[in-house]
């Protein structure tokens, strides 16, 4: 939870480093010029409809980062049917539709799920479903909670008045980030309060945990910037179904980084071993 809680801290920050400048740079990944982002001109009841998305989104990422702590390629595997249960969360409780070519995406992403998490044991002459508990349980709260914050902030931005009172979808997700974190540090202090000053320890000690906080609080807060701009309100049915792919595909695109991180650290240390080696 501590992890979670200070990667959200990261994300406030970066949002308040965002107002401080008055720009943000997230359009360069599009190719375009940065865009300006100014104080968002919200009222009281704005960021009180807001605390519910905000709420959902640390819920969201507190359990996406308990998944990951079990077995993080099995927990990429679950979180890739986070598009199901946001249909179904859709339609059972915000009386949403789903179009066919929609629904039909779907049931590839359950086969495909299903598919991704048949392993062959030791000695078995054949496949069967085999999964990480852990990682499954928190994997589809993680859904759950993803699936309620994106129904809750479609609605939210329905609202009449509220986009426009917000500025722009980079202030009203830099305001959910930051409520996000404001409702975590409660619940951190509750259930690891009493291992905080250890991690201060840790903190000032391991330079490479200060820049893998750092550096996995930005990671997380830009992509999830633009997979929040994907996701707008009144998007067509072709724009729908880019996002369930979207939705879908991110976890196996984070697994191929995941995987090539992994190399190019593995062999980094490798060689600096073997130099050492030599140098001996």
């Amino acid at each position: 939870m501590t992890i979670s809680t200070m990667q959200l801290g990261v994300c406030a920050v970066y949002a308040c480093v965002l107002w401080a400048v008055r720009l943000n740079p997230i359009r360069i990944l599009g190719l375009q010029q940065p865009a300006t982002q100014e104080l968002p001109k919200v009222t009281l009841g704005d960021l009180v409809r807001t605390v519910p998305v905000g709420a959902c989104s640390a819920a969201a990422h507190a359990s996406s980062v308990f998944a990951l702590g079990g077995d993080p390629v099995f927990g990429q595997i679950v979180k890739a049917g986070e598009p199901v249960l946001a249909a179904a969360v859709g339609c059972a409780c915000y009386g949403q539709r789903i179009s066919k070519p929609k629904a039909a995406l779907l049931l590839i992403i359950v086969g495909g799920v299903a598919f991704a998490s048949l392993k062959k044991g030791v000695g078995a002459e054949r496949y069967e479903l085999r999964f990480d508990r852990a990682a499954l349980a928190f994997g589809m709260l993680a859904n759950a909670f993803a699936a309620v914050k994106g129904a809750e902030n479609k609605r939210l931005l329905e609202l009449p008045g509220v986009a426009a009172r917000f500025g722009g979808v980079g202030n009203q997700f830099a305001a959910t980030e930051v409520i996000a974190f404001a409702a975590s540090v409660p619940v951190m202090m509750a259930t690891e309060g009493a291992q905080w000053g250890r991690f201060v320890e840790l903190v000032k000690a391991s330079r490479d945990l200060r820049f893998n906080l750092i550096a996995s609080g930005l990671a997380f807060y830009l992509y999830n910037e633009v997979k929040h701009r994907c996701a707008l309100p009144g998007a067509t049915s072709a724009a729908d179904l880019y996002v369930t792919f979207l939705q879908a595909s991110d976890p196996a695109v984070k697994i191929v980084f995941l995987f090539l991180y992994c190399v190019c650290v593995v062999c980094h240390a490798c060689a600096v071993s073997a130099r050492v080696s030599w140098q001996q």
